[in-house]
């Protein structure tokens, strides 16, 4: 085999690799999200992946391992994407709203990797302190700098910066861990890509306002 072929054969198998572990996490946030931790077995998993026991553990060896890496998946997808930082706009009216409707967004295509995060905080988080210690939290220290510095020159009225994040996460998450709740309330079997535009409507409209930006 030439070296040419040798490493488009090694990309092939490196992308086949990622594609099954990526169809193994899915599998496993959703069964996490239904079952809790402990409710969730390897043999659940197993076969929402539509794979054997044994094989799965050839890519994640235990549930522990599965289950971290589920936690991480979500946590590296609200870092990345959810930074206010990294939010595209020129004032701070317009970073909020895209960070607002981004954390819909995600509450919209990743519910149950938000129920898995929800619930872990419940069990008291354990598997999460060193992740929110070591990732989340410079990220929210930046974002809060950043908030404390619009206070102070005067683009926004002066609010508790953390309070303000608290709120956001609160009330974009409610939309993915209690999502049940809220279709029985607006009398749907479960919440459409429209539902999520009005909350994103709504919530910018009350925090912008609420901080003087509207």
């Amino acid at each position: 085999m030439s070296q040419s072929s040798f490493k488009r054969a090694t990309s092939r198998r490196s992308a086949n690799r990622k594609a099954l572990e990526q169809k193994i996490l899915t599998a496993a946030e959703g069964v996490f999200a239904e079952h809790g931790f402990d409710g969730s077995s390897l043999e659940a998993i197993a076969e929402s992946a539509g794979l054997s026991r044994q094989n799965m553990l050839y890519y994640f060896p235990s549930k522990e391992s599965l289950y971290q890496n589920v936690l991480k998946h979500i946590l590296d997808l609200w870092i990345e994407k959810m930074a206010l930082m990294g939010q595209a706009g020129d004032t701070p009216a317009t970073m909020l709203e895209n960070y607002i409707r981004g954390k819909l967004e995600i509450s919209r295509i990743h519910p149950d990797g938000s129920k898995v995060f929800a619930n872990e905080v419940i069990r008291g988080g354990s598997y999460l302190k060193d992740y929110l210690e070591k990732d989340l939290l410079p990220q929210l220290e930046a974002d809060l700098e950043l908030v404390r510095g619009w206070i102070a020159s005067g683009k926004m009225d002066p609010v508790d910066p953390e309070h303000l994040f608290f709120t956001i996460w609160a009330s974009t998450q409610t939309y993915a861990d209690f999502s049940s709740q809220i279709s029985l309330a607006l009398g749907k079997s479960e919440l459409d890509e429209e539902d999520f535009t009005k909350a994103g409507d709504f919530l910018t409209h009350v925090l912008l306002k609420g901080l003087g930006l509207r």
